[in-house]
C-alpha cells in the first residue's frame, strides 16, 4: 500500500480508479483525477502548497512532484506523462504533455497543451512553453515543432500505455 499522509489538515484525494505503487508516497494537498498512476518510488508532496492532476496522469518511477510554499502550486492536466526521475515544482501543465526522463520543470512555468519536454531538459523559472511545441537541453529552448505523429506515436501512446500498465497490477 502507498504512503498516503495527511499534512497540516489536508488529506490526498485518490479516486478509487488510480493506481499506485506500494512504495510511492503521496502527502497533504493533492487532488488527483481518474485514472492516475503513481509509479515506484514515486513522490508527491502537497505539503507547502496544493498539487492537482487532471485525469490519466502518470507519475512514474522516481519522479518528485512538489511546489513552493505560499508561492507556487502545481497543476498537471489530463494525459500528463512525467518520465521517470523528472522533478515537477511550482509550475503548470496543460493537457497531453510528456515530460522526460530525468527533466527538470520549474516553479512559474507553463507548459501548453500538446508539447513534449525532452528527457533530460531543464525548463528555468518562469519558462513558457508554447502549445505543439518540443523542448530540449540545458537550459531547454524550444527545438521543433510538434508533428502529428510524435503527437499520436509519443504523447497519447504513453499516456494511453500507462493506463495499460496500471491495469496489470490491479487486484
Amino acid at each position: 500500500m502507498a504512503l498516503i499522509k495527511s499534512c497540516r489538515g489536508h488529506q490526498p484525494q485518490i479516486p478509487e480508479s488510480c493506481w499506485l505503487a506500494e512504495n510511492s508516497t503521496i502527502v497533504g494537498e493533492v487532488i488527483m483525477g481518474e485514472g492516475c498512476s503513481v509509479w515506484f518510488n514515486a513522490v508527491i508532496r502537497g505539503d507547502v502548497n496544493t498539487i492537482t492532476f487532471g485525469d490519466n496522469v502518470n507519475i512514474q518511477d522516481g519522479a518528485v512532484i512538489h511546489a513552493t510554499y505560499e508561492k507556487t502550486k502545481t497543476t498537471l492536466g489530463n494525459n500528463v506523462s512525467v518520465g521517470h526521475n523528472a522533478l515537477v515544482h511550482g509550475c503548470t501543465v496543460a493537457d497531453n504533455v510528456l515530460i522526460g526522463m530525468g527533466s527538470i520543470v520549474m516553479d512559474n512555468c507553463v507548459i501548453e497543451e500538446n508539447c513534449i519536454i525532452a528527457a533530460g531538459a531543464v525548463l528555468l523559472e518562469g519558462t513558457k512553453v508554447e502549445s505543439g511545441s518540443i523542448w530540449a537541453g540545458v537550459p531547454a529552448k524550444k527545438v521543433k515543432d510538434l508533428s502529428s505523429e510524435m503527437f499520436k506515436g509519443e504523447v497519447m501512446r504513453i499516456a494511453k500505455n500507462y493506463r495499460m500498465y496500471a491495469s496489470w497490477f490491479e487486484e
